[in-house]
């Protein structure tokens, strides 16, 4: 039975977001494949989290896509990138704790260009007079992909429901920590 490399790499990918130390030979059974045809599509655990990336990046792209960053109101677009996201979050979350894929000058283009059409999301926010100014865009980009890991971690744990995910990461993020009358209970030392 040929194993197609589509298949064994979406495994992957559902095995990771669930048990991120995941050996290859568990990679191999997940995908109903032997460790030795996993090792043809992939030389070892490090090509497989680079074709994990090149995957994550790909759905990252589609959901900025979607998600028409340029149109309508962006806190509207965030709600949408944010949706678009969510089935792919697992592995998002997956990717945000591989540092190797954020070290070094080996760094994928792609994040830099994932990272710049975010931020230019957020610029356009804060111009419209939608989004805080005392954020810098770099900062609320972190923060989206702190929330995107943050709430794959809950919902695959089971702490928060799946329904909420959206909800969740957009309310904090665009909302903010404040409380929404702009009072805090006590004065800061």
């Amino acid at each position: 039975m040929a194993v197609d490399r589509d298949h064994v790499l979406r495994s992957a990918a559902a095995l990771l977001t669930r048990k991120s130390t995941a050996t290859m030979d568990e990679v191999a059974k997940a995908a109903g494949t032997s460790r030795a045809t996993l090792h043809r599509h992939f030389a070892g655990r490090d090509a497989l989290v680079r074709a994990l990336e090149a995957l994550g990046i790909a759905e990252c792209e589609a959901a900025l896509e979607a998600a028409r960053p340029d149109e309508g109101p962006a806190g509207d677009a965030v709600r949408r990138l944010v949706a678009g996201i969510e089935p792919h979050a697992g592995l998002l979350a997956f990717l945000y704790t591989e540092n190797q894929l954020f070290e070094g000058e080996e760094r994928n283009e792609g994040w830099t260009r994932i990272d710049e059409r975010i931020a230019a999301l957020f610029r356009r926010g804060q111009a419209s007079g939608e989004f805080r100014i005392d954020l810098t865009p770099a900062w609320l980009t972190e923060a989206l992909y702190g929330l995107l890991a943050s709430a794959a971690w809950a919902v695959a744990e089971g702490r928060v429901a799946p329904k909420d995910f959206t909800h969740m990461v957009v309310e904090l993020l665009l909302g903010g920590a404040r409380r929404p009358d702009g009072t805090s209970p006590r004065k800061e030392p």
